[in-house]
């Protein structure tokens, strides 16, 4: 059996606030377009699944069930019918937290579209720092 191994970067910041605050906001899919515009502009429910315009088209964004963990995992699934896993977490660091996201290279991305990728995610993070009033300034940490 062939072991398949991709390259991952652990892209984070830390938000002034607690991790159940973050969580909550972030894990409310409604909330998207306010944090990750990249991702897609508007969001809705239709019978049963969050539907987002994006640059790729219309595509499915479901996230792991709520839990205590603060475990933000979630699929996006392109109008073709592929499924991209997205492993996020919040998690307790000191009087706020920090937010991590778990960017995957998919297979035959050049190390350009991986580090605009990361780039993206990135400012997805310090805008979800800002939404959650936290000073913007300090770099994510990659």
């Amino acid at each position: 059996m062939e072991t398949v191994t991709s390259e991952s970067r652990h892209l984070s910041a830390h938000i002034d606030r607690s991790a159940q605050d973050v969580y909550d906001y972030a894990s409310d899919p409604s909330h998207l377009p306010e944090w990750a515009p990249g991702l897609g502009s508007s969001i809705e429910l239709i019978d049963g699944q969050w539907i987002m315009e994006s640059p790729m088209g219309r595509i499915v964004v479901a996230f792991a069930p709520r839990n205590e963990f603060g475990v933000l995992d979630h699929h996006v699934t392109l109008a073709s019918g592929e499924t991209f896993y997205n492993p996020m977490r919040v998690t307790t660091d000191g009087a706020g937290c920090e937010i991590v996201f778990s960017l995957r290279r998919q297979a035959a991305m050049s190390d350009e579209a991986f580090e605009r990728d990361a780039n993206a995610v990135l400012s997805d993070l310090v805008r979800l720092k800002r939404k959650m009033g936290g000073p913007a300034d300090e770099a994510p940490r990659v």
